[in-house]
């Protein structure tokens, strides 16, 4: 009694095109697999698309329906979905548009579900435009954007400076928490900072790749970011990385990253400066100190909005560097 049908999908090495075929036997299906791929039935043979397993014919009686096959000619080989992956980076370091390509024809019909994820975000990830600059060359990385921007470096740069503006106008704002009588000398130091972060664009250009000497210290020229959180350890645990400069997606998601103050801006930084001008008691703040906590990367780092430790850091300011001696000025007689 001739064994019931059974579909299958049935693709070649080279291709991730796939067929249906059905078969009651390995033998039926191999010979099915060789005349639909023109491929000679000696020396031919089929196998598992997962993990490479070659088929026997008790094997193949106990595998389920709809099981993808790779048919292999003589001199062939498969490791399993790993070949896809080599095939497709050497499609990439000549074409990427058939990297994509492959990619998506590899999810027809894909019922795997974390595959279909990995090969998803495969797609997205290709389909970018890294080296683009300019709007006229990536138009749809400013989608939603504000005209005036025409490059992406200066967007980046905006919204770099945003957050800066944004950690003075906190400091300006504690004002009401300062001593009174101290207020005009913690008025005065605000005013020395601010003066000094407009003298470097409000450190913008940490996020400009066109400066790159400068950008190097947060990222390559490229524009690939990684994450540097928690801060208690050496290295992100989970790898965090992105290139703003890539797609629009990317853009968007790089905004929920945060600029982290590894000694805490509001809990410890902001604090300790309004009560060193409350009690200088003739000394000088040493301002600049404070200007390095609040406004640059000796005490920010970047970090993936997963990695930003909410609670207390329990670090302080360096009590040695609150103050600094006054420069001493020599009359010649």
């Amino acid at each position: 009694m001739a064994e019931p049908l059974r579909p299958f999908r049935l693709r070649g090495c080279g291709s991730p095109q796939k067929f249906g075929v059905a078969a009651g036997s390995l033998r039926g299906l191999l010979r099915k697999g060789c005349r639909l791929l023109q491929l000679p039935l000696a020396g031919s043979r089929l196998c598992l698309y997962e993990d490479g397993t070659e088929l026997t014919e008790s094997y193949f009686r106990a595998l389920p329906p709809q099981t993808e096959l790779v048919l292999l000619g003589p001199g062939e080989s498969w490791q399993g979905c790993a070949s896809d992956i080599e095939r497709l980076l050497a499609a990439f370091c000549s074409q990427q548009g058939a990297v994509v390509e492959a990619a998506r024809r590899l999810l027809t019909d894909e019922r795997a579900p974390h595959r279909q994820k990995l090969l998803a975000d495969l797609i997205h990830n290709l389909s970018e435009n890294i080296l683009a600059e300019d709007k006229e060359d990536d138009k749809k990385w400013f989608e939603g954007l504000e005209s005036r921007f025409k490059n992406k470096s200066s967007y980046l740069r905006h919204s770099c400076e945003s957050r800066m503006r944004g950690y003075m106008r906190e400091v300006t704002g504690f004002i009401s928490n300062v001593h009174p009588a101290a207020r005009d000398a913690y008025r005065g130091i605000i005013d020395l900072m601010a003066d000094k972060l407009k003298s470097v664009k409000y450190n913008g250009c940490y996020f400009d790749r066109r400066e790159e000497e400068e950008a190097a210290r947060l990222c390559t020229v490229e524009g690939w970011f990684s994450c540097q959180g928690p801060f208690d350890k050496d290295d992100c645990p989970c790898k965090h990385s992105i290139n703003p400069y890539s797609n629009r997606e990317s853009r968007i998601l790089f905004s929920t990253w945060n600029l982290d103050h590894i000694i805490e801006k509001k809990r410890a930084v902001v604090p300790e400066l309004a009560e060193a001008v409350k009690t200088r008691d003739g000394r000088e703040v040493n301002w600049e100190y404070f200007y390095q906590l609040l406004f640059t990367l000796d005490n920010l780092k970047l970090v993936h909005i997963a990695c930003h430790k909410k609670t207390n850091h329990n670090l302080s300011c360096d009590k040695t560097r609150i103050y600094r001696k006054r420069k001493q000025t020599h009359e010649i007689s």
